[in-house]
């Protein structure tokens, strides 16, 4: 697959909380984000979202109004970048694999695009690999 110069790429929801909640990952985040600003997800990654948030503020990482901040935000980066995905896609995805059906709706997007997925998760990585690329490799390229 060649991630030279993609125009489109699917980030799974690791990359989106890294990009709005300080970590390790941050700058290499930041970096893909201005490799390429065109980042389209499922619409799962809401819920996935608001969990990560959630273990946030429980474990009094950030407060509630500053978590409301971060949704906000991320909700306004993705307007009209949120995509339903197809359920037949998804469990043949998971027939195949041993992926969850979570992982593979963001498989699903990218085939579907046909774009990359750039994700920090070994397992999507490894059973795909014709689709997925790490934050590294996708910064680096």
């Amino acid at each position: 697959m060649d991630t030279t110069r993609p125009i489109v790429i699917v980030v799974d929801t690791n990359i989106v909380c890294y990009r709005w909640i300080p970590g390790p990952r941050s700058p290499d985040v930041d970096e893909a984000l201005a490799k390429d600003a065109d980042w389209i997800v499922p619409l799962l990654w809401r819920s996935e979202f608001r969990n990560a948030l959630a273990g946030a503020i429980r474990q009094n990482l950030i407060a509630l109004g500053v978590a409301r901040d971060i949704i906000d935000t991320a909700e306004s980066h993705f307007i009209a970048r949120e995509f339903a995905v197809s359920s037949h896609t998804v469990l043949d995805l998971v027939a195949n694999s041993t992926c969850s059906a979570y992982d593979c709706e963001f498989v699903a997007l990218a085939e579907e695009q046909q774009v990359p997925l750039v994700t920090l998760d070994r397992q999507i990585l490894r059973e795909f690999p014709e689709i997925a690329i790490s934050l590294q490799a996708f910064v680096r390229a």
